[in-house]
């Protein structure tokens, strides 16, 4: 033990685990388990395996709800990512994750890093990372100077470590809401391509069998980053907290293709990424996994700076590291192949029979813990869960249509809004061609992929109107995926499966608990109509600064399978003459809409109603329809209604537009953000074959050769306007916010 590092007793008596985020309850449990007082180290080990970014202590009754088997599900929720597969030996490896409360502290590093630890989540499953996507949450743009800057950095951050390490960023969704002011959310989403026999799992197996360090040294930074990321922000925790870990996506790159090379060799036993709480969760959790234990030796461990004390290495959350277990008597081919590629790969111990975390730091026992207490033994809470009055006040609330003096300025304010806007100054960061095998780009619904050597691909969008999940978590939970779902379908693909990353408030509070457990079931009862079963996921808690929470923001990230590249559907118009169709019944629904937030500035009523069987069947019946390969072009209907989707299918249609009539009260027509919608182009030939096997598509006009949108209502003209005059207020949006002064 280190001379300056308190001792068991001034822990207890000065109450010092409470600064590593453990409660009197929590302390007193691990002592009870210890069977004495516990060191430094160990109430160390302890914070950060018992913290809510490791243990799940509070989510856990709440995720058993989801369903997470299906035929195609060969590796579920517990391991780095979820694996589904996907036909010919193959499958795809895939998981979301959040770096949110590193990216409120320093927005570059905090999302570059985000992507690093993903991507590690990936490839340590054995996969090579095919594409990567990002789901952002941002408070409004022009609120201030610090905003921008979140924004900026964050992007800047996630452009910088992805393109380096050459993954395309072919999707991704962005949201503007006062309430992420303060605590913005930076989540990333990586999907990868495995063989079967390659798949590998995070086990320490074997007695004697030796473990080593491979990557990146360790340094100070980010220690108590999992502590952190369970606790709300503020400006102390702010100057409290250690470094933000700093990303290397070269050195990234080297260790990716040092592990995509030794998961070939039977040499390997098992691999994981040190993420959250570094060296402690990936040694405890691989020895839990196994029923054994793990004997490490800290003096071996690589660092970067000087005098690093067995605490610090064991919570130190410094990047691009993995740990890994290796047959005995095969550590140095093991080693050749990281030497190849210039990565440092030490052995630093060995598995045990005893079920023991046991390290060793300059010739002494340092701390000795059960494996298996760590990980699978953090104490669960079922929290008390309270309906907030607003729910029921909204609820009363009958749905009415805005007032909207202006159609089509307002449909030129609605393409303005940043949340809808086109988001190229995003994408534009990002290099999306990665690979070449990039078949849709950023811009359309879902991005697709190309998977080598065949002719399918893989679909893929995240996506979650955190607005609806406010106003009714049930409904919004089902309206998360069933969109994400819409977004694959209309792109070719058949959804199969779907990672979650459930961005929340402080559970500790009923009303917020309330709204993880209800958006949960809505979540459970979507995956289960849309067969699209849970794989993995993340669970980020406490999202809130000086009391105020943010909505709840469960995103939804979706893969697809492309059974046949020529399936592949884009949202743009193809050519003049096509009959434009809308799928689904538009109703008066408002609450949680663009409209609602641009007449009235605020957010309530009730959500938008799905029912999902209708959903199922519509999603359905356009795939079998984009399979017979009638369908020039498919867009949901999503933010802003119909008028925006419409606006949205000319945008780089080059030269083309649309002219169609709708029915009913025209800003509900317009507007509306109803569910299960669909805007589909179909060339005149395949008219009535298209009407056949979608019955309850409805013609509503043509594609034009004139660049102009002209929208028609039972009494005359609603809209009418250029392509270019309604695309310049699209694109133009969110560059100008950035420009102009808070």
């Amino acid at each position: 033990m280190s001379k300056h590092e308190p001792t068991q007793e001034q822990i207890k008596e000065q109450k010092l685990y409470a600064d590593m985020g453990m409660s009197d309850e929590e302390y007193e449990l691990a002592c009870k388990f210890l069977g004495r007082l516990p060191n430094w180290i160990e109430t160390g080990l302890f914070s950060v395996m018992w913290s809510e970014h490791c243990s799940y202590k509070s989510s856990k009754p709440v995720l058993r709800k989801f369903p997470t088997k299906g035929p195609r599900v060969l590796q579920g929720p517990g391991e780095g990512a979820g694996v589904v597969d996907i036909g010919d030996g193959q499958a795809v490896v895939f998981k979301l994750e959040s770096h949110n409360y590193p990216s409120a502290i320093e927005p570059y590093q905090g999302a570059a890093t985000g992507v690093g630890g993903i991507l590690r989540d990936v490839f340590s499953m054995g996969a090579r990372p095919i594409a990567a996507l990002n789901s952002l949450r941002f408070g409004e743009l022009d609120a201030s100077d610090r905003v921008k800057y979140l924004f900026k950095e964050a992007v800047a951050g996630i452009a910088g470590y992805g393109n380096r390490i050459g993954v395309p960023t072919v999707g991704g969704e962005i949201q503007f809401d006062p309430c992420y002011e303060g605590n913005p959310l930076v989540n990333a989403m990586v999907v990868g391509l495995i063989n079967h026999e390659d798949m590998q799992k995070g086990v320490a197996a074997g007695v004697g069998n030796t473990i080593m360090y491979v990557g990146a040294t360790t340094g100070r930074d980010g220690i108590h980053g999992a502590t952190a990321s369970s606790e709300e922000l503020s400006e102390e925790a702010e100057e409290k907290s250690s470094p933000v870990q700093v990303g290397d996506p070269f050195m990234e790159k080297l260790v990716m293709e040092a592990c995509l090379e030794v998961v070939k060799s039977d040499a390997l036993v098992g691999i994981q990424d040190m993420g959250a709480a570094g060296l402690t969760s990936s040694s405890a959790e691989m020895a839990s996994k196994a029923g054994s234990g793990v004997e490490l030796n800290l003096d071996l461990v690589p660092q970067r700076e000087p005098n690093m004390t067995a605490y610090e290495m064991m919570l130190s959350e410094s990047q691009e590291r993995m740990l890994i277990v290796v047959k005995k008597g095969r550590e140095d081919e093991v080693k050749a192949i990281f030497d190849k590629y210039g990565v440092t790969c030490v052995e630093i111990g060995r598995v045990t029979d005893d079920k023991m975390l046991r390290l060793l730091h300059k010739g002494e026992v340092v701390a000795e813990v059960p494996a298996d207490l760590l990980a699978e033994e953090a104490p669960v809470y079922h929290k008390p869960s309270k309906e907030p009055a607003y729910f029921t006040e909204f609820q009363a609330i009958e749905n009415e249509e805005p007032e909207v003096a202006d159609l089509k300025e307002t449909l030129v304010s609605l393409l303005k809004a940043p949340t809808i806007a086109s988001k190229e100054w995003v994408y534009s960061q990002f290099d999306y061609l990665g690979g070449s095998n990039t078949v849709v780009a950023p811009g359309s619904d879902a991005g697709v992929v190309r998977i080598k050597g065949t002719n399918k691909g893989v679909a893929m969008t995240v996506d979650c109107n955190s607005r609806y999940i406010y106003l009714d978590p049930e409904t919004g939970g089902k309206i998360a995926v069933a969109e994400a779902a819409r977004n694959i379908v209309a792109s070719g693909g058949k959804p199969i499966a779907i990672t979650d990353c459930l961005n929340f408030g402080n559970p500790n509070k009923p009303e917020i608990f309330w709204q993880l457990e209800k958006s949960a079931e809505g979540i459970s009862q979507a995956c289960t109509a849309l067969d699209a079963p849970v794989i993995s996921g993340n669970v980020s808690l406490s999202n809130e600064r000086s009391g105020s929470a943010i909505y709840p923001t469960p995103t939804i990230g979706m893969v697809g399978l492309v059974e046949d590249l020529s399936h592949v559907t884009t949202q743009h118009v193809k050519q003049a003459g096509d009959i434009v169709y809308l799928l689904g019944e538009t109703k008066t629904e408002f609450g949680g809409s663009e409209l609602q937030k641009l007449i009235s500035g605020k957010i309530f009523g009730k959500a938008p109603s799905i029912d999902l069987e209708v959903e199922a069947a519509r999603q359905e019946a356009l795939l079998s329809a984009i399979k017979e390969g009638i369908v020039q072009s498919a867009h949901d209907v999503a933010e802003g209604g119909v008028a925006v989707a419409l606006a949205e299918k000319t945008f780089g249609a080059k030269g083309l537009g649309v002219q169609v009539k709708l029915e009913g009260s025209p800003v509900t027509a317009l507007f509306s953000e109803s569910q299960s919608r669909f805007i589909v182009t179909v060339k005149e030939e395949n008219a009535a074959k298209f009407e056949e096997l979608v019955p309850d598509a409805k013609k509503i006009g043509v594609v034009t050769d004139d660049a102009n949108i002209t929208i028609q209502g039972e009494n005359g003209v609603l809209i009418e306007g250029t392509v270019d005059e309604f695309c310049s207020a699209w694109k133009g949006a969110i560059p100008c916010l950035l420009k102009s002064e808070a």
